[in-house]
């Protein structure tokens, strides 16, 4: 049972069809891994055995009458700590929240339940989803898989490592600037960031309304597209037959490559030879548009978060982690005159990027500049977290602002990827499907 642990949750969803796996004993396997974990009380904010063991139950009746759901039904998962779950408290990783019990699922935990997908419980995050590296003296940071004095990434820092320590089939978390495919990234996951209102953000506590999105992080692409389905309701991609002969990629030259450090650039341009070698081909592209947009983006992020939490920030401000706080600030003497300009700039900016890629079936970066850095130095010092963090999010942030689907792959070496970024979520799926065949 032990191997349940480290297989896909499609491949745990065959085993259930099949009848070789009883989803009763799947949940309890997953739940005593969580029990006797050392690291179970930095990942898990809190569990939900009750329901677990419940949507078990309802899952292995349906696998035995032949009526299951889906193909994932009877599979356990976590969620990140801003879905909100009825009867459970959903913090978002913050002590302003503490406490805070909602009355209904979100819409994408609901749709998650009707599919018969199983809730573990919710997963420590970055405090108010407002930073990419996981780090949170407030409640809890989670360790990184491949190096536990390092930091794990974030914000969708526990939804990550619940499936990257085996204590998860996958995660939900959510991404505004790189939230799921940072953690995805450095835990060797793949993560998919959808694009904004493909999927509900029904109950889902927010960070900034027009950027926020949803997205699971899988051990698979078979499973990221399997979760798309369900978190959307919606049948999922093929990804049958889908080979990389013949796809044309651009990569992206300007912005995605500065600063970047010796090993995500080797696994990249590793990557890249392996993807060629299938019979994909490659052109450097220089894009105007993302680094206009990338200054724009001081103008857009904070002021908006710091309007959603201005209330609690300025009258609870203290409990919160210094260096996030700083962020949330830095948004509070913004002009409206400048916010509203910036986004009519940005939707230009979009129109441009689109033109520019038209010929191209994705767009190709490194998922991140960096490797995760260690834990402590970034407590001892504002400014160097205030520097990691921003260099962390550096390629994320590209597709949030352009308004695309991107998804990340493991690249072949730890903690490091190879993303993908498109303007549809079932293309990136089909191609990812195909690279991770290639890149093992």
């Amino acid at each position: 049972m032990d191997d349940w642990l480290n297989m896909s949750a499609a491949d745990l969803g065959r085993g259930i069809e099949a009848g070789r796996i009883d989803p009763r004993d799947l949940t309890e396997t997953y739940l005593s891994a969580i029990a006797s974990h050392p690291y179970a009380g930095r990942i898990y904010a809190r569990l939900t055995e009750d329901r677990a063991r419940s949507e078990a139950g309802a899952a292995a009746d349906r696998a035995k009458r032949s009526i299951r759901h889906g193909p994932l039904d009877g599979v356990p998962i976590s969620w990140k700590d801003l879905f909100d779950t009825a009867g459970t408290a959903t913090e978002s990783g913050s002590a302003f929240l503490k406490g805070r019990i909602p009355e209904r699922d979100a819409r994408v935990l609901t749709y998650a339940t009707q599919a018969g997908l199983v809730c573990l419980g919710k997963t420590h995050q970055t405090e108010l989803a407002f930073s990419g590296l996981g780090l949170n003296p407030v409640t809890a940071s989670p360790p990184c898989v491949n190096d536990h004095d390092a930091v794990p990434g974030g914000s969708s820092s526990g939804a990550a490592t619940s499936v990257a320590f085996g204590l998860a089939a996958t995660g939900i978390g959510s991404d505004t600037g790189g939230s799921v495919r940072i953690p995805a990234v450095w835990n060797d996951l793949v993560g998919l960031k959808t694009r904004h209102g493909r999927l509900s953000l029904d109950g889902v506590v927010p960070l900034c309304g027009r950027f926020d999105t949803v997205g699971p992080l899988c051990r698979s692409v078979e499973d990221a597209a399997l979760m798309l389905g369900v978190l959307e309701n919606s049948k999922p991609a093929d990804l049958a037959g889908m080979t990389l002969k013949g796809a044309r990629f651009a990569i992206l030259d300007n912005c995605a490559f500065d600063g970047i450090e010796d090993a995500p650039r080797t696994a990249f341009e590793n990557a890249v030879e392996r993807m060629a070698s299938s019979g994909a081909t490659f052109r450097r592209v220089d894009l105007p548009a993302v680094a206009q947009a990338m200054a724009l983006a001081g103008v857009l992020y904070a002021p908006e978060a710091y309007a959603t939490w201005r209330d609690k920030i300025e009258a609870q401000g203290d409990l919160m982690y210094p260096p996030v706080r700083k962020r949330f600030l830095s948004g509070k003497d913004a002009l409206a005159s400048d916010y509203i300009a910036a986004w009519r700039e940005l939707d230009c900016l979009r129109l441009m990027y689109l033109e520019a890629v038209a010929g191209f079936d994705a767009v190709l970066l490194p998922s991140c500049l960096t490797l995760p850095p260690k834990a402590q130095p970034l407590l001892d010092d504002e400014d160097a977290f205030t520097s990691a963090n921003l260099k962390a999010l550096n390629n994320t942030r590209i597709g949030n602002l352009m308004g695309l689907a991107a998804i990340t792959l493991p690249a072949g070496v730890p903690s490091t990827g190879v993303m993908m970024q498109g303007p549809s979520e079932e293309r990136l799926l089909r191609l990812a499907a195909a690279a991770e065949v290639v890149l093992g």
